[in-house]
C-alpha cells in the first residue's frame, strides 16, 4: 500500500502516538459535512454528523465509520488507543460512559491524523 508523505509532526502523532495540544488542531472547531480521512492512508473514518462539541480541544466523533477505527488498550492500562484499522496509525483515544452523547463514547482524535473529504 502507498501512503501519504506526512511532516515531521505528523509522523510523530500517526507513527509515534504522540498527541497534539489542545485547541491548536485544524479540526477541533470544523463544521462543515463531508467525511474524515485518515492522514496517512486516506481511508474514511468518521462522519462529519458524529463529531460534536467536547470542549477538550481536539476533534470528538461518538461514533465511526463501521470497520474503520480498531481500539487498542494502551499498555497503561488506563486509556484505550484508537488507530486506523487500514494502516495501524495512531488516531487518539476513546473513552466510553461520560454521558457526553446518546452514545456515550467520545472518540479523542489529534487533528494531524487526519484530513477531511467535503460532502459535495
Amino acid at each position: 500500500m502507498t501512503y501519504n508523505n506526512l511532516t515531521e509532526q505528523e509522523r510523530i502523532i500517526i507513527e509515534q502516538k504522540g498527541t497534539e495540544r489542545a485547541f491548536t488542531g485544524k479540526y477541533y472547531d470544523h463544521k462543515a459535512n463531508g467525511t474524515y480521512i485518515c492522514r496517512k492512508c486516506n481511508s474514511p473514518l468518521f462522519d462529519s454528523y458524529t463529531k460534536f462539541d467536547s470542549g477538550s480541544g481536539w476533534p470528538s466523533f461518538d461514533d465511526t465509520i463501521k470497520g474503520a477505527v480498531r481500539e487498542i488498550p494502551d499498555a497503561d492500562g488506563r486509556r484505550i488507543e484508537i488507530v486506523c484499522a487500514t494502516c495501524g496509525g495512531h488516531l487518539g483515544h476513546v473513552f466510553k460512559g461520560e454521558r457526553m452523547t446518546e452514545k456515550n463514547t467520545r472518540h479523542c482524535v489529534n487533528s494531524l491524523s487526519l484530513d477531511f473529504k467535503s460532502e459535495k
